[in-house]
C-alpha cells in the first residue's frame, strides 16, 4: 500500500436535472484522516462522496487526488487507490461470500491474470478485521442485513486501498458491530490511511473522526475539527432542532436533543 494522498475538492458541483446536489463545494481531506461527513438527509453526502472516487463525475469544478484530477486517473489505477462502500449494495444472486470478498482484489488484476501476489494475504486479513470467517460458505442473498454489510465491508477492505470511503457503513449493524466497525476504520487510519465516513450518529462522528465536513442543502456550512464543527449553534441551524452539545464529558461526547419540554419552553 502507497502512503495515503491528499483530497482537494475545488468548486464541486454536482446536478441531476434542476436540482444540484453539490453545489460548488471547496474543502481538503487531509492526509492519514478520519474524516466524518455529516448533514441532513438528502443534503448531498452520498453524492460528494461518489464524487471523490470519479463514479459520478462533476458538472463543474475539479477532485484531485494527490495532486491529479480523478477523471485524469486510469479506472484501474484509481481502484488501487480510492474504495468505496456505497449505501445501496446488490450482488449477483447465488454468489457465495468467500467469492464477493474476493472482488475486492480485481483492481490488481489482468485479462490475463486473475490472481496477483498479496491476494491471499490481503483477503485473510479483511476477513479477520470485517468478522466473517464464519459466513464465508453462505450465499450472500441469505444474509441478514447486517452480515451483508459486513462482508461488503470485508471486500472492501480486501482492495487494500490507501483511500477508505464508507457512506453510511453502520446502517444495519447493532451497537456492539457498528463500534467495531468504527474501530476498524481508525486502525486503517492508524496504518497511515485516509477514511472518509458519511454518519448520522453526530456522538459517534465526534468520538471517531479528527476533521468533520458539516453539509448542508449541497453546500459546506463548515468544516475542521469536531469541536470547531459540532457546535449547538450550527448543529440547530443544519438539522433544526435544538441540542445540547458537551465534547468533554468523561464518558464520550454528547451530542442529545433538549427535551420536548425544553424545545418548547
Amino acid at each position: 500500500m502507497t502512503l495515503a494522498p491528499t483530497i482537494t475538492i475545488s468548486g464541486a458541483t454536482v446536478r441531476f436535472g434542476d436540482f444540484t446536489a453539490v453545489d460548488a463545494l471547496s474543502a481538503t481531506i487531509p492526509a492519514g484522516s478520519f474524516t466524518a461527513v455529516i448533514g441532513p438527509n438528502g443534503c448531498g453526502k452520498s453524492t460528494l462522496l461518489r464524487s471523490l472516487c470519479h463514479l459520478r463525475p462533476l458538472d463543474e469544478g475539479r477532485v484531485d487526488v494527490d495532486g491529479r484530477a480523478v477523471g485524469d486517473w486510469g479506472r484501474r489505477e484509481l481502484a488501487r487507490t480510492v474504495s468505496l462502500l456505497p449505501q445501496q449494495t446488490v450482488a449477483p444472486p447465488g454468489l457465495v461470500v468467500a467469492e464477493l470478498v474476493a472482488r475486492g482484489r480485481h483492481p490488481y488484476h489482468s485479462l490475463l491474470r486473475n490472481s496477483a501476489p498479496g491476494d491471499a494475504e490481503a483477503i485473510e486479513r479483511a476477513v479477520e478485521r470485517a468478522q466473517v470467517g464464519p459466513l464465508l460458505q453462505r450465499r450472500v442473498s441469505e444474509l441478514s442485513g447486517g452480515q451483508r454489510q459486513r462482508v461488503w465491508l470485508a471486500m472492501v477492505l480486501a482492495q487494500d486501498t490507501p483511500v477508505v470511503l464508507l457512506d453510511e457503513p453502520t446502517t444495519y449493524l447493532d451497537l456492539a458491530a457498528q463500534y467495531h466497525l468504527l474501530d476498524v476504520c481508525a486502525d486503517l487510519v492508524d496504518e497511515g490511511r485516509t477514511v472518509v465516513v458519511v454518519l448520522h450518529d453526530l456522538p459517534q462522528a465526534v468520538a471517531y473522526a479528527d476533521h468533520v465536513l458539516l453539509m448542508e442543502r449541497g453546500r459546506l456550512v463548515a468544516d475542521g475539527r469536531p469541536r470547531e464543527v459540532v457546535t449547538e449553534r450550527d448543529v440547530a441551524e443544519v438539522y433544526g432542532i435544538r441540542c445540547r452539545v458537551d465534547l468533554d464529558d468523561p464518558r464520550g461526547p454528547v451530542v442529545a436533543p433538549l427535551s420536548r419540554a425544553e424545545r418548547q419552553a
